[in-house]
């Protein structure tokens, strides 16, 4: 039997070449790969997002291989384990997390002992704050071209009306047209408007102040305003531990108080007085202790006799220089925290004129500037005081505009009204003053600074004063020829818009309206009548209403008027100051005026002996209009000799509307010997005066209290710690707010006044004092 033998040279080639088992590359078929990209760009991306972007991995040869991928933030790797089939592709998938900037990094790439890198790239873009520039225009941010693209809406759109006395807004042709708001919330004891700026605005009904202090007017609503009796035991007059005057069952009874009575009311630093064997007996007061202080960072600034400091809604406002910061504009929370601090354009100086919800309005040279009293306090708007400089044939009359503290008013809906005086230049070589050559009240918007309205000029001008009546209107008072006069306005209807009112203007004029701008002219008037030199009108008996300056008034392209009616009444030789509540004017620190005119009532500045010196302000005047506050420099020389500053003491008078007769008079410095300088004074409920003054200590140091005055008496005092310089203060709810330099650093500190401000009447007015205009005396 035969077998067949292998040869052996066979077997040997099978020993060497056989199977390598533990070799990837089967029977040469290598496993490797390689990116088919060596950058990835993901481009622009906004903020906070992610973008994904796809890198193919492509096998190199016919066996598969798991590739593993690795990057670092901000960008990141969705699986980081990718399989790539034989001969085929792969993927794997990059997020790029965008910042702010542009950023680079690496994806590595890694299989057996093949590595492979890709440049990874992309920008992050912060998108900028798209707002519409108008209404019924939407504002988006174009991520390409990094810029703001706006688009107009399409009508029947929602949108937000401007004026929050509409709602429900739709867009038609571009604008947004809302349904009138109602405010009324049929209650006659309050008086319901709407402002543009604020929406509903609801106040109290002040009733009429009864002349008889155990009486008192309140509001029913079923029988409006009435007469009651004043609670019992309510002070009518003088009070001591010997003799009381209180209102017992409506009538003023003196009366021996009883044992326990209390005589003194309590205050922030000192416990109430209670009567013990006849003497009124109180606690030992402390010192003032301050709710905040919080440094200014530089020196306040304020016009003469101006406002250092106002509040308002919550914010305490400052304009303030030095530092590294330049002049700005301090705002802070009634806790003291900083809300902002916003620098003038130029750095120069401003001063503060008034506050309210539509913004901070301050005296720029030659120029109204207001401010946003939130978020930044951005700069809103910024009107030259010249827009009044045009005449009808395009030239400009001589002279430059000025207006200041006192001379600038805010309405309901926050719309400036003020009083411009263009003056002549000074001539220091020749010797001459800068002399008034004209004026004339003009009215801007609260949201834009735009024009609504203005009055013919006038010859003459100077430091007028102005009061704002919410329910009729505004009074000027000129003091050197003493002249009271009224002017009223009806507002436009919520879909009038100042651009509406611009473009009549552009229209008419040829000139463009903007922000800062010209106004063409509109008359002149003369202290003998009233006749304009284009649009004429007669002259008014009694009062009258000013005309609209809605559509109607601006239907031709003209600008409306506001027409200054006489009272019919003079107060000639007043000083520059103006009160007003309840129909009832002090004008000058000299005479009451009903709004309605009539005869002046003169007050009694009979000083006897002494030589009284009435200040200009504050004037003060309550709720009711029975009352009026002034105060007074007193000297007590008689020998016709100048009296020193340290011999000259400051006091209060207190009038009687019906006749002008004094009431009370009472020393408002802090101590009877030394002396001192008297800085501010508001109205407090119940008939209160808070005052704040200081005092010379014999150590040449000052000290400054907070006083509470009642029917001529001093009823309660606190000092403030230390040694300080008082620059000015605002009264504020039921705190005051105070800036003083203590040690060298100037200071906004806030106390605890104890009672509530009282927020009827003019200045102190909207239950808001910004209206106050006092500085360092």
């Amino acid at each position: 039997m035969l077998r067949a033998r292998t040869p052996w040279w066979l077997l040997v080639l099978l020993v060497f070449s056989g199977c390598q088992c533990g070799d990837p590359n089967v029977g040469n078929a290598t496993a490797s790969f390689r990116p088919q990209e060596t950058v990835v760009e993901f481009g622009r991306v906004l903020e906070g997002t992610q973008v994904r972007r796809s890198l193919t991995l492509v096998a190199t040869g016919r066996a598969g291989v798991q590739v593993e991928a690795v990057t670092q933030s901000p960008f990141f790797v969705v699986v980081s384990q990718i399989v790539v089939p034989g001969s085929g592709t792969g993927t794997v998938d990059i997020l790029f997390s965008a910042g702010n900037e542009p950023v680079t990094g690496e994806l590595v790439l890694t299989a057996g002992r093949t590595t492979a890198t890709v440049k990874l790239t992309g920008v992050g873009v912060r998108p900028l704050a798209c707002v519409p520039q108008g209404e019924c225009r939407e504002s988006r941010f174009d991520l390409e071209s990094g810029q703001c693209i706006e688009s107009p809406q399409g009508d029947g759109a929602a949108c937000i009306p401007s004026s929050r006395c509409q709602q429900d807004g739709r867009c038609q042709a571009g604008a947004c047209v809302g349904q009138p708001r109602t405010c009324d919330d049929d209650n006659p004891c309050t008086v319901d408007s709407c402002s543009p700026t604020q929406g509903c605005v609801k106040a109290d009904v002040v009733c009429p102040e009864s002349r008889d202090p155990c009486k008192v007017g309140v509001c029913d609503r079923n029988e409006g305003c009435k007469v009651v009796d004043a609670a019992n035991f309510t002070s009518c007059g003088a009070v001591d531990c010997k003799e009381a005057k209180v209102c017992l069952s409506g009538t003023c009874r003196t009366v021996t108080p009883p044992e326990g009575f209390v005589c003194a009311p309590a205050t922030p630093c000192q416990g109430e007085g209670t009567c013990s064997a006849g003497e009124c007996m109180r606690p030992d007061a402390g010192d003032l202790v301050p709710l905040f202080r919080a440094e200014l960072g530089g020196e306040p600034v304020a016009e003469e006799v101006g406002p250092v400091v106002l509040a308002d809604d919550g914010t305490v406002y400052a304009s303030v220089c030095g530092g590294d910061a330049g002049c700005r504009l301090a705002a802070y929370t009634e806790s003291g925290l900083l809300r902002y601090e916003s620098p003038y354009e130029d750095g120069g100086v401003r001063t503060l004129l008034t506050a309210s919800d539509a913004g901070v309005v301050v005296l720029a040279p030659e120029a109204l500037e207001a401010y946003a009293p939130r978020g930044t306090g951005e700069l809103r708007w910024r009107t030259s005081l010249a827009l009044g400089d045009a005449t009808v044939d395009g030239g400009i009359t001589e002279g430059v505009p000025g207006t200041g503290v006192g001379r600038v008013a805010l309405t309901t809906e926050g719309d400036v009204l003020t009083h411009v005086t263009w003056w002549s230049e000074a001539d220091p070589d020749a010797g001459t003053a800068r002399q008034p050559l004209r004026s004339r009240l003009v009215l801007l918007s609260a949201d834009e600074g735009a024009l609504l309205a203005v009055s013919a000029e006038e010859d003459g001008g100077g430091v007028a004063r102005l009061a704002v009546d919410d329910a009729r209107g505004a009074y000027l008072y000129t003091p050197w020829d003493g002249r009271l006069a009224f002017t009223s306005w009806t507002a436009a209807p919520a879909d009038a818009g100042t651009a509406m009112q611009r473009d009549a203007l552009t229209a008419r004029f040829g000139v463009a309206m903007e922000r800062v701008g010209t106004t063409p002219d509109v008359g002149r008037v003369s202290r003998s009548g009233y006749e304009m030199e284009g649009n004429a009108f007669t002259s008014h008996s009694g009062f009258a209403s000013g005309p609209a300056f809605g559509p109607t008034a601006l239907a031709d392209g003209g600008v409306a008027s506001l027409v200054l009616e006489p009272l019919g009444a003079a107060v000639p030789g007043g000083a520059p100051s103006l009160a007003l509540a309840s129909g009832r004017l002090l004008a000058g620190a000299r005479a009451f005026v009903d709004t309605d005119g009539g005869v002046p009532v003169a007050l009694d500045w009979d000083g006897g002996a002494r030589t009284l010196s009435p200040l200009a302000e504050p004037v003060l005047v309550t709720p009711g209009g029975s009352v009026g506050h002034a105060f007074a420099l007193v000297c007590d020389r008689t020998d016709g000799t100048a009296c020193p500053v340290e011999e000259l003491r400051t006091v209060l008078r207190s009038f009687s509307s019906d006749d002008g007769h004094v009431l009370y008079e009472v020393d408002v410095l802090p101590s009877p010997t030394l002396p001192g300088t008297f800085h501010d004074a508001a109205l407090l409920e119940r008939g209160a005066v808070g005052v704040l003054a200081d005092a010379q200590l014999p150590n040449g140091d000052r000290q400054a209290w907070l006083e509470w005055f009642i029917s001529g008496q001093k009823v309660g005092m606190c000092s403030l710690e230390g040694s300080v310089q008082v620059a000015g203060a605002v009264f504020s709810g039921e705190v005051m707010h105070v800036v003083l330099r203590r040690n060298g650093v100037w200071l906004l500190e806030s106390y605890a006044v104890g009672q509530t401000v009282e927020g009827r009447g003019w200045p102190q007015r909207h239950a808001s004092p910004s209206g106050a205009r006092r500085t360092v005396r």
